[in-house]
């Protein structure tokens, strides 16, 4: 079972569409784009548009609907681990085999959760939910759940680590803290675990790229 404490007081923010931009109400101004939004947006999409040209356009969203609906029920089964509960929701195996990897891989290694599905938000900038924050290893941290259909290379994803660079910026901005660690939980279709950490040099390394990012969003705004 793992140690839930609670030294901040997270709020839940509501989230609308506007314009085709995932937007966040917050209590701390007008509402702002999704980190997600935000990175989708700045992408470069040539080896994405490439892959849809070359499995056809409906072959591409088949294997992306499918991919999101086994990677939403694991992320529901490990949201209910996080917090000490019993998962009710819908059930499919390879979910559920997946979730039980991460579990194994990182409960030792996690001495406290401070909030699971965390709202949060960079006053004027951005917000976003990051899946964990709390103690990693000894170091107060990021963590995010992926799931993926093939183990990936640690240069394919530079987009969650901006993203988890824009969670510990947000989270420093707003509580004060000084969150410069990150990880990655990632798990296969095949049950193949990988684990992706950063530490403080490179936490720096991706806000500052991240920085670049919501820039490069405004400016195209």
């Amino acid at each position: 079972m793992l140690k839930i404490t609670t030294p901040y007081k997270y709020e839940e923010f509501k989230r609308k569409s506007v314009g085709g931009k995932r937007l966040y109400e917050n209590p701390y101004g007008e509402p702002v784009p999704s980190v997600t939004t935000i990175l989708s947006k700045t992408k470069d999409m040539t080896h994405l548009n490439a892959w849809k040209k070359r499995v056809g356009e409906k072959k591409a969203q088949e294997i992306v609907t499918e991919a999101a609906n086994v990677g939403t029920i694991m992320h529901n089964m490990l949201e209910s681990w996080s917090l000490n509960k019993e998962y009710t929701g819908t059930n499919m195996l390879q979910a559920k085999m997946m979730a039980e990897t991460v579990i194994k891989n990182v409960e030792p290694d996690i001495q406290e959760v401070w909030g699971s599905e965390v709202n949060l938000c960079y006053p004027g900038l951005y917000a976003g939910t990051t899946d964990l924050v709390g103690i990693y290893k000894g170091n107060h941290c990021i963590m995010d759940f992926k799931q993926t259909n093939k183990p990936k290379k640690r240069e394919w994803i530079d987009d969650y680590f901006m993203q988890a660079a824009a969670y510990g910026m947000a989270h420093n901005e707003v509580f004060g803290t000084d969150i410069k660690h990150a990880a990655i939980f990632m798990c296969s279709r095949d049950c193949n675990w990988q684990l992706w950490e950063v530490g403080p040099d490179e936490f720096e390394h991706w806000t500052e790229k991240w920085a670049r990012r919501v820039e490069e969003f405004y400016n195209l705004s």
